[in-house]
């Protein structure tokens, strides 16, 4: 009986494993292997000439990568937390106004189902350095106009810009996901709080957080990941030219698909595959430790 329901079991996961197998497993091995490639230079039917660590080496002593590992990491380690803390507070805020909580819902919600680069090409006209709606509404308080995206702009400028953008376009999946995870919070918790007169700050303190801790957890891992590999963002703010300058914004995926597509004929299709690699690495290693660091604090 069990060998038939294991058999039953593999049969219902045999669709997923096969199409996690052909677009996710084969590709990140494949990935690998190339990232050891010598002259790999499929587009000219070229095989590799041997194997060799140099890819790696080339990527590391790139100067541009490094630029780009600073820009992801700034953006993921900034937005993610600002992000979660503005859509959990979003998320209880609509708690407390049922009749209206739909409506706000499907507004919040709507960023999800809009393409990403398509939104930033409108956050692009927001930032505008003349007519852009945010320099109007800084004008009303007396500041000077703020060059955020154009050829001046710096690179400050550009990132607040980008991590604006960043952080709206990322809250419509952390509401939905916190607002359900409200709703199955047994409101016998609320009530007892209540009776014991507790502020509302204590009874987010000490109830809703930690009672949302295992979403809050699932939310800051596939955030961190999402962030880490952020490139329609920058594209749509800013264009193919990654930034206001050529490359200022530039990230590491961005990094990537410029090796990629670029220099394919040449021979750099490895230092992609390389960059890749290192990516996930870095991202392998960040969800490990947030993974090990929030067992304390996350409640099952």
């Amino acid at each position: 009986m069990e060998t038939k329901n294991n058999l039953k079991a593999w049969i219902y996961l045999a669709p997923m494993l096969i199409l996690m197998a052909v677009f996710t497993f084969y590709p990140l091995i494949n990935a690998f292997m190339i990232s050891f490639y010598k002259d790999y230079q499929p587009l000219l039917n070229l095989r590799s000439a041997g194997l060799t660590l140099r890819n790696y080496l080339i990527v590391f002593n790139n100067q541009l990568f490094w630029k780009s590992v600073l820009n992801t990491f700034v953006l993921a380690f900034i937005s993610v937390p600002v992000s979660i803390i503005v859509s959990l507070f979003i998320s209880v805020s609509l708690k407390s106004i049922p009749k209206l909580k739909g409506f706000f819902q499907t507004i919040f919600f709507l960023p999800y189902v809009t393409n990403a680069i398509a939104v930033g090409m409108a956050f692009a006209v927001l930032f505008h350095v003349n007519y852009g709606l945010v320099n109007v509404v800084l004008s009303l308080f007396g500041i000077d106009k703020i060059d955020w995206i154009g050829g001046t702009a710096s690179w400050w400028a550009q990132m607040g810009a980008l991590m604006v953008f960043t952080i709206w376009n990322s809250l419509a999946f952390k509401i939905l996901v916190f607002t359900s995870g409200l709703e199955n919070i047994d409101k016998q918790y609320y009530d007892a709080a209540r009776i014991d007169a507790a502020s509302k700050w204590t009874i987010f303190k000490r109830i809703t957080v930690p009672l949302l801790s295992p979403l809050i957890l699932y939310i800051s891992i596939t955030s961190l990941i999402g962030a880490l590999k952020a490139y329609n963002s920058v594209v749509g703010l800013f264009g193919e030219r990654l930034g206001a300058q050529p490359y200022s914004m530039i990230t590491i995926v961005a990094f990537v698909y410029k090796y990629r597509a670029d220099f394919a004929f040449t021979g750099f299709y490895s230092y992609a595959a390389a960059a890749s690699i290192i990516l996930f690495i870095i991202t392998l290693i960040f969800s490990i430790l947030q993974t090990v660091v929030s067992r304390k604090r996350v409640h099952y």
